[in-house]
């Protein structure tokens, strides 16, 4: 295919360079390419995880920012690497939802080496505190009674946000109004200001406005309750039974990466999220491990694009 020769060139894949990369791996220092600016979540992980992993591959690994196109700019930089190991990237759902809504120059499944589930980072459900709701069925009720009243806003057309709300209209057999902004920060002021009246908001941004009492939280979008915030409850639970939508957090690579290295960085990356530390770190951000092997990852991905090409299908979403 012609997009994926751009990407990593079939002479790349079984040549002996490979093999002996495969054999001494790591040769070299690794590149952790981060597609977002420095601050957010993606890089207060990357950040995290390089130096632990340095000391136990033996090699230093680099973080490298590269951000642009939602975080499309640094996954297309990753997946032109040499399948050797040597470049990966810690990445969110839009390594899906960009090729859903823009065309981009890789698949999702096909042109990427599954390496690890890091974390799912959940919505929270949050309307102003000058609505009449306190909960999402009496939401639900209030938007069945005024149909297009009710505005959300989001971090923008394709995240996770924007996703979980359309998810929820379809399944309530509600429409809310879609505002998308650039980035959440902003959504989440207008929020506060009643320029809109809920939002569907990112956890480790939003929680800090339910604390501190500016918004309502209704429930997370997640398919369990979160530590962070046991007493909210699931959407699912609340409402709307089988709904769940996260913003999920991954490392992988260029496609072709020899199993026992990709093996390998699942291995040392989970040991090192696995502390305690790390572990408290994460849920700091708002933030739960999830795990698992490479497989699983790889079978996860798969499942994903088929059900988000579906909601983009029954939803009508397009970018901007």
């Amino acid at each position: 295919m012609q997009r994926r020769d751009m990407l990593i060139g079939a002479a790349v894949l079984g040549t002996p360079a490979l093999a002996r990369a495969q054999a001494g791996w790591p040769t070299r220092s690794i590149r952790m390419i981060i597609p977002f600016p420095p601050g957010g979540t993606t890089d207060i992980l990357g950040r995290l995880i390089a130096p632990p992993l340095s000391a136990a591959l033996g090699q230093q690994v680099v973080v490298e920012n590269r951000s642009g196109g939602a975080g499309a700019a640094g996954v297309v930089e990753t997946l032109r690497a040499p399948p050797d190991g040597h470049t990966i990237c810690i990445t969110i759902s839009t390594l899906i939802t960009a090729t859903l809504l823009t065309r981009q120059p890789y698949h999702p499944v096909n042109d990427v080496s599954p390496i690890l589930h890091l974390a799912d980072v959940a919505n929270i459900l949050v309307v102003n505190k000058a609505l009449p709701i306190a909960s999402v069925a009496e939401l639900i009720a209030y938007a069945r009674a005024n149909p297009g009243r009710l505005a959300y806003g989001s971090a923008g057309i394709g995240t996770s946000q924007h996703f979980a709300a359309e998810l929820f209209q379809q399944a309530a057999g509600v429409s809310f109004v879609h505002v998308p902004y650039r980035g959440g920060g902003p959504a989440l002021l207008d929020l506060v200001g009643g320029q809109v009246q809920l939002m569907f908001g990112n956890a480790s941004s939003t929680l800090p406005f339910v604390r501190s009492d500016q918004v309502r939280g209704l429930a997370v979008t997640a398919a369990a309750r979160q530590s962070y915030a046991p007493e909210l409850p699931t959407i699912a639970e609340a409402a709307i039974p089988g709904y769940g939508v996260v913003e999920w957090y991954a490392v992988v690579g260029p496609a072709g990466i020899p199993a026992p290295v990709t093996e390998r960085l699942n291995r040392e990356i989970l040991a090192i999220v696995g502390t305690p530390e790390a572990r408290a770190r994460i849920l700091d951000l708002g933030a739960e491990v999830v795990g698992g092997t490479s497989a699983e990852f790889g079978a996860f991905l798969r499942d994903d694009l088929v059900r988000m090409e579906a909601l983009v299908r029954r939803a009508g979403i397009r970018s901007e």
